[in-house]
């Protein structure tokens, strides 16, 4: 029986089947309720004529249809599109057709949109909506989902290819998104190998030695909670909040609730018992960590003694939070270096040792490479950009970004997501950041996510983003987007002028003088995606329009 994501939960399912898999809002599904509805929505997707290797857009707040949608397409041996929700009409329009969606499972909250796009969507033959009732709006010819569930009879188990696509749409931040992919097979054998990291026991070679470990987890009563604080439709939220959670047998815990509650996060937390919390760097971090504070200095601390394990990945997560962090639980931190292409390492911080922001130890599959692609040496301070060796086979309908990409090194195969790193004498990593975002200014290099930890440290700053201008004299500038932690006492412009050389004198005791921002900018709000990664295009523009250059 080979790897696949439909059957190793299958499998599970057959196996802990009464025990919790979905919990969100107040609905918890069992593991075979969960097969069973994701079975029914397949053979839905059936009906309407989609088969293996169809393509079914996912355009769903966190929930639990977005979980059972997903393990349903996977069960029809299709792809699941993850569709972001922030997506106006000409990206969804772009994503949907560029992925060869033959069907779109949407939030109720989007219908009109979709009824105004639906002409242009030129594969979409099935439409099917979650939360169609009472005064949201149906669209015409739409199904309900939750009523196509309750008429609809299982699709029967089949047997599934590792060879399977499987594929997540990344990027939209710097271009347009592009699908990743992966085989299923190998992407879950992979994922499996990830439960180490939540205390599960080592899972076989073989997809049938779940039923095994999710057992032996049962019957220890350690079968986890993990509570997704990022959005599904990214690669942390359903990698590794979701499905490393699931393959241990776990619940996903998830909110239906836009944007961070952090006390709304910690309340299901405490209520639900989880052992694990899912996020995304400093973005999440910083309002966690406040929220506990806060609920400290009132005399009403949240209970979070279960919380064993915090995992963030794609964003710094600095050292200040976590140790912020672990002083209301001993609990273990896990920063993990990676991308949608692959994952590269992680950095791990306990009350009893702290990691450095930035510094991580590398998987052993990983290298860093130089322009000639030959090995950085430990302790050289040569810069190089990171390579893996991920099972991701290209991205979808772009052979020219994926001969970019992918790379045969002496033999092996090997994927660049475009990080850059040094490496240290003891062999870890400190990572520089992505390339594509690197300023060039006055003939050196500097990284954005550099400078903008530092200043994160400083006392007043709550958030910054860090982009490159054009320059007369240095070809670019370095310039920073900053909001500050509290309101200012003074006017804006003179907040600004002060706050200006504030920061700009707190990174010169840290960084170069070529890497200090020439202008630091006040904003309200530094803007992010949902998923908390950096929105560089509303920084570009916005920092291009206060300078007058735009």
């Amino acid at each position: 029986m080979d790897w696949h994501f439909a059957t190793a939960f299958e499998i599970i399912a057959d196996e802990i089947g009464d025990s919790p898999a979905l919990i969100c809002d107040g609905v918890t599904r069992t593991w075979t309720q969960y097969d069973d509805r994701a079975a029914k929505i397949a053979a839905v997707l059936v009906e309407h004529g989609l088969g293996p290797d169809s393509k079914v857009g996912i355009y769903l707040h966190n929930s639990n249809e977005y979980l059972e949608a997903h393990h349903g397409v996977m069960k029809l041996r299709g792809c699941p599109i993850n569709v972001n929700y922030r997506y106006r009409e000409e990206e969804l329009v772009y994503l949907l057709n560029n992925a060869d969606a033959q069907a779109l499972i949407f939030q109720s909250d989007y219908a009109d949109r979709i009824d105004a796009i639906r002409s242009k969507l030129t594969g979409v033959r099935c439409f099917i909506q979650v939360g169609a009732n009472g005064s949201q709006r149906h669209i015409d010819g739409g199904v309900n989902y939750e009523d196509s569930i309750g008429t609809a009879d299982p699709m029967p188990r089949i047997e599934r290819s590792a060879d399977d696509l499987y594929m997540l749409y990344t990027g939209g931040t710097t271009g347009m998104p592009k699908g990743v992919m992966y085989s299923n097979g190998g992407h879950c054998s992979a994922l499996s190998a990830y439960t180490a990291l939540i205390g599960a026991p080592a899972v076989g070679e073989a997809v049938t030695d779940l039923a095994e470990q999710v057992k032996q987890l049962k019957a220890a009563d350690a079968l986890g909670v993990g509570l997704i604080c990022c959005p599904l439709m990214h690669g942390t939220g359903m990698w590794v909040g979701a499905m490393i959670t699931q393959l241990a047998g776990g619940a996903a815990l998830t909110v239906n609730h836009l944007g961070l509650d952090a006390d709304l996060i910690w309340s299901q937390a405490q209520e639900h018992q989880a052992s694990l919390l899912t996020i995304v760097g400093d973005a999440f971090a910083r309002p966690l960590l406040g929220a506990l504070d806060n609920a400290v200095e009132k005399g009403s601390p949240y209970d979070i003694s279960s919380v064993k394990t915090m995992i963030s990945s794609g964003v710094m997560w600095s050292q200040e939070i976590k140790q912020g962090l672990l002083k209301h639980a001993d609990m273990t931190l896990i920063d993990a270096m990676g991308s949608t292409e692959g994952g590269m390492g992680t950095s791990v911080s306990t009350r009893e040792s702290a990691a450095s922001t930035a510094k991580f130890e590398i998987n052993e599959d990983v290298k860093v490479f130089n322009e000639e692609d030959k090995e950085v040496r430990p302790g050289s301070g040569e810069m190089g950009m990171i390579a893996t060796e991920s099972a991701m086979m290209g991205y979808y309908k772009d052979p020219e970004k994926t001969a970019k990409t992918v790379k045969l090194i002496d033999g092996v195969r090997y994927i660049f997501p475009g990080d850059f790193a040094t490496v240290e004498s003891d062999g870890s990593l400190t990572l520089l950041g992505r390339g594509s975002m690197c300023i060039n200014t006055a003939g050196e290099k500097v990284f954005p996510e550099e400078v903008e930890e530092i200043a994160k440290g400083h006392d007043a700053v709550e958030d910054c983003l860090v982009v490159g201008v054009a320059d007369e004299k240095f070809g670019e500038r370095v310039v920073a987007l900053v909001s500050r932690r509290t309101p200012a006492t003074v006017t804006h412009s003179e907040a600004e002028s002060r706050f200006e050389t504030d920061v700009q004198n707190h990174c010169r005791s840290h960084l170069a003088g070529y890497k200090i921002p020439k202008n630091v900018l006040l904003v309200d709000t530094v803007q992010r995606a949902p998923n908390g990664k950096a929105d560089y295009k509303w920084a570009k523009a916005t920092a291009l329009d206060r300078l007058g250059l735009s």
